[in-house]
């Protein structure tokens, strides 16, 4: 019985879908005008665990990821470039695509842009001014701005726990004539000069953040559907305003569940440009491959801190070629027993919110036992456990790759390959001599190129520390 951590709820809820045997979800993804870093790198990879995990479970999943493609911080990237927001834009699209590649995390069954929901959009904002919800700003000098009246919807705050009196009496933001109220939001911002802009019943202008991902998911999955999800920077506002559009905008139930990630932290400090501590996923990529980032990702519980420390993606390093070696050399079924003690092990993991931890140490047992098999000379039997651990690791998204390749292979370049190849021919060459001061001179080159060797059954074989 799967049991899932509900923002709404502040508890763990039995899963029930509201179609049996359907899920629709719903994630927030990138403002496409940088290059993803490791917070986007943990929403990529927890929410695509999710996906593989529901449909494993035999859920029939239908998974949306946004992209926001028009914002200010676009805009204003884009004018310090001198070009064009769209070409920024599709150039940051592909960026995060190839990263999320490289993390081992499949594509969304549908993925709209901001920019190509501008009907969806403009259609809602006109829906919420018709039903008293909106309005249109209150002074000259905002003419064509739309807001949000926070006061209108009677169940404001409720995803966050805020209440609109305390909300006030927090303010700080100077007094904005063109707003009923300090904490009402725009909707629908009236065109600048040299900024991009759309027609509308209110003149030129483009759509406030949070409409954008009311319009794109009811649009994409219905007015309300099952599981919503994002990191937890985005409970409030973005989320909270996203509730209070959509139902009052549909009069039905959102969203039945919320799910957030936590935040990451960078040596226990909380992540962030201004001190200094910010990595973006392709400068951890020339240090470390992607199914490592997904492993160190894998190796918290989705909602607490991700801790990011070279030490601990070392760890992620070693424990995947430890998994990686045990599959080596074996002819692994594709098929698997279904039935095997660990598979129900790994099922009440997952099923409790989907404890990644605990699988992962599933996999770790189960690698045990393979070794143990081979040892004794029982390869039919390790070949059938090892279906299990492969099978099980791919639901989480890991050990997908060829054994001999991936324990062969370094992150970024590998253009060493060669040399370490002819450095293993030398060394035997020098072993058939009897020359064992040379072969082990050789094997020291290798150990300090990072390089460990088996020797068995009168073949070497190698795989990088």
């Amino acid at each position: 019985m799967l049991k899932i951590h509900n923002s709404l709820t502040r508890k763990k809820d039995v899963f029930k879908p509201i179609e049996p045997g359907k899920v629709k979800m719903y994630v927030c993804g990138m403002t496409v005008y940088d290059l993803c870093h490791l917070g986007h790198a943990r929403v990529l990879v927890v929410f695509d665990t999710v996906v593989r995990y529901l449909r494993y479970s035999g859920y029939d999943v239908t998974y949306v990821r946004n992209i926001t493609d028009i914002d200010d911080k676009i805009i204003a990237r884009a004018n310090e470039n001198a070009e064009d927001f769209s070409a920024l834009t599709k150039r940051f699209v592909q960026a995060m695509h190839e990263d999320a590649a490289e993390l081992g995390v499949l594509p969304p069954d549908e993925e709209p842009a901001a920019t190509a929901s501008m009907p969806e959009i403009i259609n809602m904002v006109q829906t919420l001014i018709d039903k008293g919800f909106a309005y249109t700003a209150k002074s000259e000098d905002g003419a064509g701005d739309v807001y949000y009246d926070v006061s209108a919807f009677k169940d404001y705050g409720r995803l966050s726990g805020k209440k609109l009196e305390d909300l006030r009496a927090g303010e700080r933001v100077a007094v904005d004539e063109r707003k009923d109220d300090p904490l009402d939001f725009v909707l629908w911002k009236a065109a600048k000069p040299g900024e991009p802009s759309w027609d509308s019943p209110w003149g030129k202008g483009r759509p406030g953040w949070h409409i954008e991902c009311s319009a794109m998911s009811t649009c994409c999955l219905g007015n309300h559907f099952d599981i919503h999800g994002g990191g937890q920077d985005l409970q409030f506002p973005h989320h909270e305003n996203e509730i209070a559009q959509s139902e009052a905008a549909t009069g039905e139930t959102f969203v039945n569940l919320w799910m957030h990630n936590g935040f990451v932290r960078i040596d226990d400090e909380k992540m962030s440009k201004s001190l200094g501590n910010f990595f973006t996923v392709r400068e951890i990529l020339k240090l470390y491959k992607g199914e490592e980032i997904r492993y160190f990702v894998l190796a918290s519980q989705y909602r607490s801190p991700l801790n990011y420390a070279d030490q601990l993606l070392d760890n992620a390093r070693t424990a995947l070629s430890r998994l990686y070696n045990t599959l080596r050399g074996l002819d692994v079924p594709a098929d698997y027993d279904e039935n095997d003690p660990a598979v129900e092990k790994f099922k009440q993991a997952m099923d409790d919110d989907f404890n990644t931890p605990e699988a992962l140490a599933v996999l770790f047992d189960l690698a045990n036992q393979v070794n143990r098999l081979k040892d004794e000379g029982a390869d039919d039997a390790a070949m059938q456990k090892a279906a299990v651990l492969k099978k099980l690791a791919n639901v989480l998204g890991l050990l997908e790759a060829d054994p001999e390749h991936y324990l062969q292979s370094g992150a970024g370049d590998d253009s060493d390959a060669e040399k370490i190849e002819a450095l293993i021919a030398a060394r035997k060459q020098a072993r058939e001599n009897k020359d064992w001061a040379e072969a082990d001179r050789i094997r020291d080159e290798l150990d300090a190129l990072g390089i460990v060797l088996e020797d068995k059954d009168g073949k070497t074989v190698w795989r990088r520390s």
